[in-house]
């Protein structure tokens, strides 16, 4: 029921936009801890699948032997979200991008550990290109000197962040994993409704302990955060609207606009030239997850056509 070529795609690129301008936008507040950031979004995404669980009937906890999987999945989701949060913070927003697309060579390494799916010879040199991105970015001292340039702040900070970013797309890659392995029996609407609550719980227990909770002083913050919430709640479901319409693999490499984006957005909000580094370190990134999409679709389009036969 493909009404529109392309939809799909253009769901995708729009997603990535507004994820872009939601990251931008969180650099941009001041005074307000990511974690706050992230509680707030939870609060968001669970006022808006509220309506939709109540509709579709599927109750809150979801069916019996799937709701494991739903917590872990609701933990590693809002785990990646917190994190990534803290990464934008504290590094550049190219470079904090460009680290969370090595996460299909980390979904395909996971597959390959738990779910037992192939794992090739390609995806072994798209890992690889993946952790020279990353390195790149990272810009570690034992190999690049203690002078290192084109970073917010200290190097600690930098290293701090670009660790955030990475567990955070660990996790976020365990999370692909584990909807591959609940598969289609359990609504997408739950699986939200789980990461937001647990999110939500994790962060005002975190929020707590760290005794960071305040309600942001100034308006324009107010205003920003409520943007986040919007941008990435729509930045969601536009994602969600291209795989449901299009193939993973073209969405994947359409996703990587995301990047480009970041380092627009870097350049002409935040006066911050993204260094050549950042530059090599995204072109390995994109084109090891542009790899990986792209087997992924081919191997797929193999098996279609094995069926027809």
């Amino acid at each position: 029921s493909t009404a529109c070529p392309g939809l799909g795609l253009f769901y995708t690129v729009l997603s990535a936009f507004l994820f872009s301008v939601a990251s931008l936008f969180l650099k941009k507040i001041e005074d307000v801890h990511s974690v706050e950031v992230s509680a707030f979004r939870c609060v968001f995404q669970m006022a808006f699948v509220l309506p939709g669980l109540i509709y579709y009937k599927t109750g809150f906890l979801g069916p019996k032997g799937k709701r494991i999987f739903l917590f872990f999945r609701g933990f590693l989701g809002s785990s990646a979200m917190i994190l990534l949060y803290y990464a934008f913070q504290v590094m550049p927003l190219a470079d904090a991008t460009v680290i969370t697309f090595s996460s299909p060579v980390f979904t395909s390494l996971l597959a390959w550990i738990f779910l037992k799916e192939k794992y090739s010879i390609w995806d072994l040199l798209f890992t690889l290109f993946a952790i020279t991105g990353v390195v790149l970015i990272a810009r570690p001292p034992f190999l690049f000197g203690s002078n290192v340039t084109g970073i917010e702040g200290s190097y600690r900070d930098h290293l701090k962040g670009t660790i955030a970013a990475i567990t955070s797309t660990v996790s976020g890659a365990s999370t692909f994993v584990i909807l591959r392995k609940v598969g289609k029996s359990v609504h997408y609407f739950l699986s939200i409704w789980y990461y937001a609550v647990i999110g939500l719980i994790g962060c005002v227990i975190a929020l707590f302990v760290m005794n960071e909770w305040r309600l942001p002083y100034c308006g324009k913050d107010r205003v920003l955060l409520i943007l986040i919430g919007l941008l990435g709640l729509g930045g969601q479901i536009f994602l969600t609207k291209a795989l449901q319409i299009e193939k993973a693999g073209p969405v994947a490499i359409m996703k990587t606009m995301d990047v480009v984006f970041a380092f627009i957005l870097q350049i002409l909000f935040l006066n911050h030239l993204p260094t050549w580094w950042t530059v090599g370190g995204a072109l390995c990134v994109v084109a090891s997850s542009s790899g990986t999409a792209i087997r992924k679709w081919r191997q797929s389009l193999k098996k279609a056509k094995q069926n027809e036969i």
